[in-house]
């Protein structure tokens, strides 16, 4: 959306998983090192799995209002 859109975002997820399967899977270890987000800046994710035959979904809808800084 553009500046000055009233407006509203809604975040639809809706995913299946059906009729999957997983033999001899070996799964490891998830891990965000210590200073991983060290020099981010905004709005940051971390989306981890460790299994088989998972759906993962993810989704953010951010809302910013601003305002006039003078009192």
């Amino acid at each position: 959306m553009r500046g000055g859109d009233n407006s509203q975002s809604n975040v639809l997820i809706d995913g299946r998983v059906d009729n999957n399967t997983a033999d001899h899977v070996v799964s490891g270890d998830n891990v965000v090192a210590n200073g991983a987000f060290g020099h981010a800046a905004g709005i940051n994710t971390v989306v981890q799995n460790s299994g088989s035959n998972v759906l993962i979904q993810a989704g953010t809808a951010v809302s910013v209002q601003f305002a006039d800084p003078t009192p």
